[in-house]
């Protein structure tokens, strides 16, 4: 941070404290904090578990504008003028010079909060982060087309568009339509000290799957894909499947069901770099994302990684990448599952060269290219004042 520029009030926005949207608030809380800007996060109370909550303590010490958690409902709810109230009424008390929402409920929040503060003479910019989010809504539908045309509207609310990856940008311009606003990308990025190799312990598994349990993280399809490449290599394997979500029990019910129980193994939600110990390969089987943090931890551990072409994950691995299958897809999954298993080099051949991806997704880079914005918004919005 240059020495004639103050240090600024920055409020983060967001619903879930799980999954990349809390991974991409927290890198940015450090990093700004550590600069020496007072950070602060409001966000729902109601989602999270035990390893969510050791996240939090250990990212308090970084808040030095607090952490406001209160219930936030995923769905469209009359609770919503509720939070809102409550939320203007503390934001409005720190006095921040920026606001920053993630995903569709952290963006109406900082965006309408931040309009009503503006309507008070008081200088603050407004950011929105899809994070995917809204944008995952089929536009052919009744509910797709509300969602997309509150997404315009609240453009008029909006400083700034700012998407993690190009993929995320070219959604929205399909959905909602070309930005009437300023919009950029600035890719995710993952700390200094997580590019370290991380082998598999000795006794590891074959796979690992780590992230939501939901239908629309795949667990399913690794599962039938397990099936499917034990099928093709006439021999057991070994997966771990970890993380917590609503579908987990569905999960663990269809393990149990297939037989699987002996080399299938759950574990509840734990840090990524723990659980890359636990197996050689790490596969990726979405049928939908943004830009997953998952991806980025994996390549800067140096695992083999299996993905489906999906989202910016095509950004990160390449676009003509042998480790992307079709999403949704088990048996193009099981093809490359043992492909990654048995084709010698596969790895070296395949993966991205650790010095290019680090020189990209590097959260120094991130957080470095975000501060900047503010900055810039921050200054326009002055100019307008004065």
């Amino acid at each position: 941070m240059a020495a004639a520029e103050p240090p600024l009030r920055i409020i983060h926005c967001f619903r879930s404290p799980v999954g990349g949207i809390f991974r991409h608030v927290r890198d940015l809380v450090e990093r700004h904090a550590a600069e020496g800007h007072a950070v602060g996060i409001l966000c729902d109370s109601s989602t999270g578990g035990p390893h969510e909550e050791k996240l939090f303590e250990a990212l308090l010490p970084h808040l030095s504008l607090g952490l406001n958690r209160l219930p936030i409902r995923r769905a469209i709810s009359p609770s919503d003028i509720v939070a809102l109230r409550a939320s203007y009424r503390h934001i409005k008390s720190l006095q921040p010079d920026i606001l920053h929402g993630h995903g569709a409920k952290g963006g109406v929040v900082a965006r309408l909060i931040g309009s009503r503060l503006r309507a008070n003479r008081y200088c603050v910019a407004r950011l929105y982060s899809p994070h995917g989010g809204s944008l995952h809504y089929d536009r052919r539908r009744p509910t797709g087309q509300l969602v997309f045309r509150l997404e315009r509207f609240l453009e008029r609310f909006t400083d700034q568009l700012v998407f993690v990856c190009d993929f995320e940008r070219r959604t929205y311009e399909a959905k909602v339509g070309n930005p009437t606003i300023p919009a950029r990308v600035i890719y995710n990025g993952i700390t200094d000290d997580e590019f370290a190799p991380i082998p598999a312990a000795s006794n590891g598994a074959d796979f690992l799957y780590i992230g939501m349990m939901r239908d629309l993280k795949g667990p399913d399809v690794f599962i039938d894909a397990f099936i499917e490449t034990e099928r093709r290599l006439d021999r057991r394997l070994s997966a771990v499947m970890v993380g917590d979500g609503p579908d987990k029990e569905r999960y663990r019910q269809m393990i149990h069901q297939r037989g699987l129980s002996e080399r299938i193994s759950l574990f509840d939600a734990m840090p990524a770099r723990q659980a890359f110990a636990m197996a050689e390969i790490v596969v990726v089987p979405s049928r939908a994302e943004s830009m997953p943090y998952i991806v980025l931890e994996a390549l800067a551990a140096e695992k083999p990684l299996i993905a489906t072409r999906v989202g910016g994950i095509p950004e990160v691995m390449g676009t003509e990448s042998a480790a992307l299958a079709i999403p949704g897809d088990a048996t193009d999954l099981a093809r490359l599952m043992q492909e990654a298993l048995t084709a010698p080099g596969w790895k070296d051949r395949v993966m991205p060269r650790p010095e290019t991806f680090r020189s990209i997704f590097s959260a120094s880079h991130m957080a470095g290219d975000m501060m900047q914005l503010y900055r810039q918004l921050l200054k326009q919005q002055n100019s307008k004042l004065s």
